[in-house]
């Protein structure tokens, strides 16, 4: 079977019109050029140069294989350019695995600034609070809590703001701005669904121990979106994700409340399939993705 690269190299060989001038520009020794173009003629069964001491002249032949071959080289060698180039501009499909409120922290707003500064990348989504298998769900990141990745994948972890109280200037301005944690157990908290009637609340503030106080209240959801709402409505003092309050913080719609006091079991990392090189399209997520940690951090700072 004739090899692909020793066309090329004869179609060179024709527009350089010596084998010294074509293997200068290719790197290789002239006669090692002309053994080449040797074996390609036998193996075409024809004879594409005539050789001279002064130049190549070519055969009919070899005028009509280069003719037909030329544009196809020409045509292939574009076309890994275009890959090339293409492989450093963010392309293609990115399959994002993350938690069932990530979009509440990373807006569609963003989403779309994201997809106006590369449009040739698409996104999808797969929010769920369980841990998807990156590699059958063919999941290019992931972003989750808790301790990582786990075993046989690639993760870094991101700093986050930690989890906080947060209300409304409504409901303070109603109720009072609680000064002491005990005071909570005063107040309308928002909770997520429990089978008792009172849910535990368990906060750090800087350089002591853990403390706890029972809190309850006339609204729950099991979604940090509502509790969110719920807040900024003014029902009450609800325990967030700095990430998701940032927003409505720096927008006066909430207030944080004891803001010494903290979750301090939060914590994100980026996960990637091991067996996977990370595309442009996904580094630039992930780089989209952080500088929004980083940017609600400030905010809350």
């Amino acid at each position: 079977m004739v090899d692909l690269n020793d066309i090329g190299l004869f179609v060179q060989v024709v527009r350089c019109g010596s084998f010294s001038e074509a293997g200068r520009r290719l790197g290789i020794p002239p006669n090692t050029v002309s053994r080449r173009i040797q074996e390609l003629e036998d193996q075409l069964g024809a004879r594409l140069m005539q050789r001279s001491t002064r130049k190549l002249t070519l055969s009919d032949a070899g005028r009509e294989f280069h003719d037909r071959c030329a544009a196809a080289i020409d045509g292939l060698q574009q076309a890994s350019q275009d890959l090339t180039a293409g492989s450093r501009v963010p392309s293609g499909l990115v399959r994002v695995a993350a938690p069932a409120n990530f979009l509440d922290f990373y807006t569609p707003q963003l989403a779309a600034a994201f997809l106006g500064t590369y449009p040739q990348v698409r996104l999808e989504f797969l929010l769920d609070d369980a841990i998807v298998d990156l590699i059958t769900d063919r999941i290019d990141v992931a972003f989750r809590g808790g301790s990582g990745g786990g075993s046989g994948y690639l993760a870094h972890r991101v700093p986050v703001s930690p989890t906080g109280l947060f209300a409304s200037p409504d409901y303070l301005e109603r109720h009072g701005s609680p000064q002491a944690l005990a005071e909570l157990a005063s107040h309308q908290c928002l909770t997520t669904p429990r089978q008792s009637d009172h849910v535990v609340w368990r906060l750090r503030a800087p350089e002591t121990s853990e403390e706890h106080v029972e809190v309850t209240g006339t609204f729950a959801a099991n979604s940090t979106r509502a509790l969110l709402l719920a807040a900024v409505a003014g029902l009450g003092i609800a325990l967030l994700p700095g990430a998701i309050a940032a927003a409505d913080v720096a927008a006066g719609r909430l207030v944080p409340i004891l803001p010494q006091y903290k979750r301090r079991d939060q914590s994100m990392w980026v996960v990637y399939p091991s067996h996977r090189q990370v595309s442009p399209a996904v580094k630039a997520f992930v780089t989209s993705v952080i500088k929004r940690f980083e940017e609600e951090m400030v905010l809350l700072d």
